[in-house]
């Protein structure tokens, strides 16, 4: 079992249900219709407008959520771009982020935002700085892929059942009202 969780293919597929996962949440919104009645289609090419004295929304949870939600990205790059020059870890994060935020403008389904690109890539920054202050802790990058694996395959069955609990639990409402009607 021990083996299971030191597999580069495991990282794979719970990167790959990752990132399904993240485009589920971010650009189509757990495909819920309320969240998509009343979005306005804009850009917004200034991070932290506020910051500048521009008008613009500033919601602290919301990038530390955009942070968080990116973190477990750059844990799975930490393992399977063990070889590629920082550089190139940051471009894939930035990247990565762009096309969901692209995404969610193109689909209509939200506002692209500079805001999230950078706190989207700062969370892919922070995950993989985890996983490497975790491998030279451990002295050995074969225990921090297990430690690693371990906690995405706990973590993605977790995730992936809140989210089916919460997909579930608007089905049920919708029908309550469907009902009511």
């Amino acid at each position: 079992m021990s083996i299971l969780f030191k597999s580069k293919p495991l990282t794979v597929i719970l990167l790959a249900i990752y990132l399904i996962s993240l485009f589920w949440i971010i650009v189509l919104k757990f495909n819920i219709s309320a969240y998509h009645d009343g979005v306005e289609r804009s850009m917004n090419w200034i991070p932290f407008p506020s910051l500048f004295g521009l008008s613009g929304q500033g919601d602290l949870n919301e990038s530390l959520l955009n942070i968080f939600i990116f973190i477990p990205f750059g844990l799975y790059v930490g393992i399977l771009g063990e070889n590629w020059p920082i550089g190139q870890k940051l471009i894939l994060f930035f990247v990565t982020s762009f096309i969901f935020e692209i995404s969610q403008y193109l689909f209509k389904y939200g506002a692209f935002d500079a805001t999230d690109l950078v706190n989207n890539t700062a969370g892919g920054v922070i995950g993989f700085l985890i996983f490497a202050g975790l491998e030279k802790r451990l002295g050995e990058n074969k225990r921090a892929h297990h430690i690693i694996n371990l906690l995405g395959l706990v973590g993605t069955v977790l995730v992936l059942s809140f989210l089916f609990y919460l997909k579930l639990n608007h089905l049920w409402i919708f029908r309550m009202e469907l009902i009511q009607r």
